[in-house]
């Protein structure tokens, strides 16, 4: 007797990262620095972990179903109304609720080749088929991107801007240009979750919306809330009501809901962390000249270093900084393999980084020969 479906069966048994949890587990030694999952050391509002604190005592009892307060500030807060927001588990969980909503066996979906996996791993869950471009110039793609859709015509589009893993952006008219490209049976995935980290040029207006498109937003970069799990996605009413009929309603917890509001009440805070996350990408790009290496422009809270190798001496310089006891990461596909990519963090993070950097590179180029 078969219990699960053939696609589950075939299915890797993976998540799409390794934490450095379980890499701590494996070695048994804990790491000193923690700069790979872009995360924001700097944490959360003040304001928000009291709120989350207040919470906590009445964390006896479910949070609201309908995220109505939370809802009604986010939507506040881009000049929308609050029937164009939904609130999830941060964008991993509403973009599986959304992949679940549209995707049936054998559908494709458009993404660029080494952009965000944990949507590509909803994708393959739901019998979905990925059609992928490569980047161009470290950057997705955005003209093929639009010509593989109107080739293929997907269910889905996906796009990130800025982008994960090579922290590139991309301007407003260009964002614009692909939304109005996309055919109307395409779904344009829009993940914004870095964009608070950006140029204000790469930003269209929330505003602008269409019957297929959706927007990603989270609480976990810049407001530094990845460990209470917060995302919401914008687009127009008669798409967000499809959300409501597959989400959890107790997905996020009364302590999320509370933190996330009092985080995007303090935008003082948002603004002065944004000012540190660029002081630290600047100093990271600074350790990567040091040592003769290319760091490219960033518009999020991570540095992709350019080895200036292959990957497979990219993977040496990797192995080197995690047994120095720095968590690190790099993106899996090639070209964009040839790079490591570091979280900012603070002095004393970034400075643990600079010394293990040297002594990685001394090992990866003797194992290079």
């Amino acid at each position: 007797m078969t219990l699960f479906t053939p696609l589950a069966r075939s299915l890797p048994a993976t998540v799409p990262f390794v934490g450095p949890e379980a890499i701590e587990r494996r070695t048994g030694a804990r790491f000193r620095a923690r700069l790979g999952a872009n995360e924001s050391v700097f944490g959360p509002s003040p304001r928000a972990l009291e709120a989350m604190r207040a919470a906590a005592a009445d964390s006896w009892s479910y949070g609201d179903p309908e995220v109505h307060d939370l809802r009604q500030a986010i939507a506040a807060h881009h000049g929308l109304d609050a029937a164009q927001v939904t609130v999830g588990e941060g964008i991993d969980g509403l973009l599986g609720l959304l992949v679940r909503l549209t995707l049936e066996p054998g559908d494709r979906v458009v993404t660029s080749h080494g952009a965000y996996p944990t949507f590509n791993f909803h994708v393959a869950g739901h019998g979905g088929v990925l059609e992928m471009v490569p980047y161009r110039d470290d950057r997705e793609d955005i003209g093929a991107l639009i010509d593989r859709t109107l080739s293929v015509r997907p269910k889905l589009l996906y796009f990130a801007n800025p982008d994960n893993p090579t922290g590139s952006w991309h301007e407003r008219e260009a964002v614009e240009e692909l939304v109005d490209a996309v055919p109307e049976e395409t779904i344009l995935v829009l993940d914004e979750a870095y964009l608070d980290l950006a140029p204000a040029s790469a930003a269209p207006p929330m505003t602008l919306t269409r019957p297929n498109l959706l927007r990603f937003r989270t609480f976990s970069k810049a407001y530094g809330m990845a460990g209470v799990r917060v995302g919401y996605a914008v687009g127009e009413p008669e798409a967000i009501l499809q959300f409501d009929k597959v989400r959890n309603h107790f997905g996020v917890s009364r302590i999320a809901q509370a933190g996330a509001l009092a985080a995007l009440a303090d935008q003082t805070y948002l603004a002065a962390t944004v000012e540190r996350i660029s002081a630290a990408r600047e100093a990271l790009q600074k350790i990567a000249a040091v040592h003769g290496l290319h760091a490219l422009p960033s518009a999020t809270n991570f540095v992709a270093i350019d080895c200036g190798r292959d990957g497979e001496y990219a993977r040496a310089v990797l192995a080197g900084v995690l047994d120095q006891g720095v968590f690190i990461r790099m993106p899996g596909v090639a070209p964009l393999d040839r790079m490591i990519r570091v979280t900012v963090g603070r002095d004393e993070d970034l400075a643990l980084f600079a010394d293990a950097l040297p002594v990685a590179l001394d090992r990866a180029a003797r194992l290079a020969g």
